[in-house]
């Protein structure tokens, strides 16, 4: 009889992104030499702006030294994709996962990650979609309510993606979201128009949903924030 897959998942609650970006190049360490199994961080971040490894500056529509005053943080990264905004009411998901181990190859994980956000959507009436050639991320029509941008080392992922379920939609108008011009952001509440469950609840229906649709039978939930700041825990 197969063994059910098993993933650990860590509920981070709000993390600072260069913590997380820290933990998670720990992780992507550990992972490759089989010292930690296939591991999800669900967890938000404070209002942050990220570049990817393109360094598209000109997407950035708000000079640097404007950004303390809108209580954000701007940050260059190692993954693929455009300019990105991460805040409070986001779902992020960062898989450190062997995409070798599950037989996954880069643009099938893609798919799936974009699955995953599209099942959550429809759970609450919401029709999304993959964007159109050169449009990544999930959209409901016109509108923007999922971002991907993902980085794989020797077959591990990083990064992930961020699923809109509430945020403040003013900060995406600083930045030309993931290098698409001309088009909107949207978010789960603005396109129900209902009142929504508990963030948490929502959190844990994304980690399910990615749990099925890479085959992780089992789910070894870990609470202990204070996991990122000990790093003999990781």
């Amino acid at each position: 009889m197969r063994v059910p897959r098993s993933l650990e998942v860590w509920k981070l609650g709000t993390v600072n992104y260069l913590d997380a970006l820290k933990l998670q190049e720990k992780l992507v360490s550990d992972r490759k030499i089989q010292k930690i199994p296939d591991t999800l961080l669900s967890l938000q971040h404070p209002p942050t702006y990220t570049l990817g490894k393109r360094r598209t500056d000109h997407n950035l529509l708000i000079p640097e030294t404007e950004l303390k005053k809108i209580g954000a943080e701007l940050h260059y990264t190692q993954r693929g994709g455009d300019i990105t905004y991460h805040g409070p009411h986001q779902a992020i998901l960062y898989p450190i996962i062997s995409l070798r181990d599950i037989g996954c190859g880069a643009r099938n994980y893609v798919e799936k990650l974009e699955l995953t956000m599209i099942e959550l959507a429809s759970l609450y009436g919401v029709k999304a979609c993959p964007g159109q050639k050169g449009e990544t991320g999930v959209w409901v029509g016109e509108r923007k309510i999922g971002a991907i941008g993902v980085r794989i080392t020797y077959g591990i992922t990083s990064h992930g993606l961020a699923f809109n379920i509430d945020p403040d939609l003013e900060y995406f108008k600083h930045i030309v979201p993931c290098g698409i011009a001309d088009k909107e952001v949207t978010s789960l509440s603005r396109e129900t128009g209902t009142v929504l469950p508990s963030e948490d609840v929502i959190h844990e229906q994304l980690v399910s949903i990615f749990a099925r649709q890479f085959g992780y039978g089992n789910l070894i939930w870990k609470d202990d924030v204070s996991i990122l700041l000990d790093s003999d825990k990781v």
